[in-house]
């Protein structure tokens, strides 16, 4: 078991912004939200090589920032996504993309089903301190 992905401590990693832009200089946030229902998927980041490629593909492509490269979502779990809208910030220090999932699933993890997710199927139980899983 992945305990980052899967486990019930919460364990925030207050340090990715900082070591991201350090180590990516000319990246800026993008939040990725399901142009259908408004789900937000995930937030993740894109420099200007990895814009024009989702731009001219239409499709999610965005930078991996641990790995230094273009990272198409779900190309190795076959959950990848149609670009839909570009939406920019007032100050353009960063970007929403509204996509559209090509075969339905958003995760790259999967719940006990085999099912793909929501990235966001943890929540914080703010009377313990822990995570409560709402997909297992």
């Amino acid at each position: 078991m992945n305990e980052k992905e899967e486990g019930l401590e919460l364990r925030l990693d207050f340090n990715k912004l900082t070591q991201a832009t350090a180590a990516n200089p000319g990246i800026i946030p993008v939040a990725v939200q399901h142009a259908d229902t408004n789900e937000m998927i995930l937030v993740a980041y894109t420099n200007e090589q990895a814009f024009r490629k989702a731009v001219t593909d239409r499709s999610l492509v965005l930078w991996s920032t641990s790995r230094k490269e273009l990272w198409e979502k779900g190309k190795t779990s076959g959950e990848t996504f149609d670009l839909i809208e570009v939406r920019v910030n007032c100050e353009q220090n960063s970007l929403l993309y509204r996509v559209r999932p090509r075969r339905g699933g958003i995760c790259h993890t999967k719940n006990r089903s085999g099912q793909p997710r929501n990235c966001y199927y943890r929540r914080l139980n703010m009377e313990t301190g822990k995570l409560e899983n709402l997909d297992p």
